[in-house]
């Protein structure tokens, strides 16, 4: 819940040093994925592994003897034994989405940066609750958005920030992602991340279409989401495809699931820009974020990618290359790492990257605590909006009024 207003965390930077130790909480598959990308970063030690499975936290360890770091301490009941032990800088929590603010809380409040996967929380009280952690232990919470550092996010950004597209009046992002067979699997996330169809219906995964857009419309630097309202179609995918490949016996044949295949929320901003944001992870069809960047001058696209400016002869999207000046220096000076590195096309390995640096340089964190908690917010809203009838929606302010003025 928001609590009496403490001293912003907006542009704090971490306090330098040489080495960031490091420990992991939570080794399932996207932990690992990311421990991977944190033993290839110089000045990272591994410090700590926390997984409630043994064989995951084991699985954590043997990633890291085998490249011959030394063996971290394994934690597998209580996480505070390992957070209390001291000789910690960053916990990265890994953990299904549920134990995402407890993990995050417990760490600060004993003096250790968090960064979290995404969504940051599920609910406004947990947004709210990383908030105050982290204002309250001045220790910063990180949103690990990958999708933020993707190369042509980046590059969106860069046209954004240059001028190129004008003034920017309009956003559109999306999840469309086809999970049905992970959701119904017996194992990995399907043991927990179908829990929410059964009970909720709203956007459950906001960060990846919205965080990209928030960035380039300066949200919490200069304007802030004032608003949300949202609607959900009816539900039809995930019940026909457990129909389809369940058996008759199968106990998820008694399951009824709440959540819409498809979920659409529309924000506005305190300066009268409109986003729309596109949820969907139960029909058949290939993977997209659907962005859209649109100004006066022109407008940014993916999927498919490309750039339109005003003055052009021809009505038809022009390919990224003719705009190759405004890439990012971390993919001009980095790509060939993070490419090399994979994780998702490169975007994983630079999204540790930038996090180490900014630790050991003495930096402001990317993804601040605001922007964790405004980019997940859409998903407990867009809930409470469906239920109300697609009922317009005030939007937390978990700035405190720092949007405008940051200070």
């Amino acid at each position: 819940m928001q609590v009496m207003a403490q001293e912003t965390m907006w542009g704090v930077p971490f306090v330098a040093r040489e080495t960031v130790r490091v420990a992991l909480l939570g080794c399932g598959g996207r932990g690992l994925s990311l421990l991977s990308q944190l033993m290839r970063q110089e000045g990272v030690e591994v410090r700590g592994l926390f997984d409630v499975n043994p064989e995951r936290a084991g699985e954590g360890a043997r990633q890291v003897a085998e490249v011959g770091r030394p063996m971290p301490r394994v934690e597998t009941e209580d996480v505070a034994r390992l957070l209390d032990g001291g000789g910690l800088d960053l916990a990265v929590v890994a953990s299904p989405w549920h134990a995402h603010v407890p993990l995050a809380v417990a760490a600060m409040e004993r003096g250790v940066h968090a960064a979290v996967e995404v969504p940051a929380a599920t609910t406004l009280e947990g947004c709210w609750d990383l908030v105050n952690a982290s204002e309250r232990s001045r220790r910063h919470c990180v949103l690990l958005e990958n999708c933020c550092y993707g190369y042509e996010e980046l590059l969106m950004l860069g046209l954004a920030r240059a001028g190129r597209l004008g003034e920017i009046t309009h956003g559109e992002g999306a999840y469309i992602h086809d999970l049905r067979a992970l959701l119904l699997s017996d194992q990995g996330e399907g043991l927990w991340r179908r829990e929410p169809h059964l009970r909720r219906d709203g956007n459950f995964y906001p960060t990846h279409g919205l965080g990209p857009l928030a960035r380039c419309l300066d949200i919490h630097r200069g304007d802030r989401f004032v608003r949300l309202v949202s609607m959900s179609s009816r539900e039809a995918g995930l019940t026909a495809y457990r129909d389809a490949h369940e058996p008759m016996d199968g106990p998820k044949r008694r399951e009824r699931y709440t959540a819409g295949d498809m979920n659409v929320s529309l924000l506005k901003t305190a300066r009268g820009r409109t986003l729309v944001l596109q949820h969907d992870v139960v029909t058949p069809r290939p993977y997209s974020r659907n962005t859209l960047l649109q100004g006066t001058k022109g407008a940014f696209r993916d999927y498919p990618p490309g750039v339109f400016f005003d003055g052009q002869t021809e009505h038809v999207w022009q390919p990224l290359n003719t705009v190759k000046e405004y890439e990012d220096p971390l993919w001009r000076d980095t790509g060939a790492a993070a490419r090399a590195a994979g994780g998702h096309g490169g975007m994983d390995f630079l999204m540790i990257y930038r996090l180490i640096r900014c630790l050991r340089d003495g930096l402001p964190p990317d993804i601040d605590v605001y922007d964790a908690a405004a980019w997940s917010a859409p998903g407990p809203l867009s809930e409470l909006s469906v239920s109300q009838g697609s009922a317009p929606l005030h939007f937390p302010d978990f700035t405190r009024g720092h949007w405008e003025t940051p200070s």
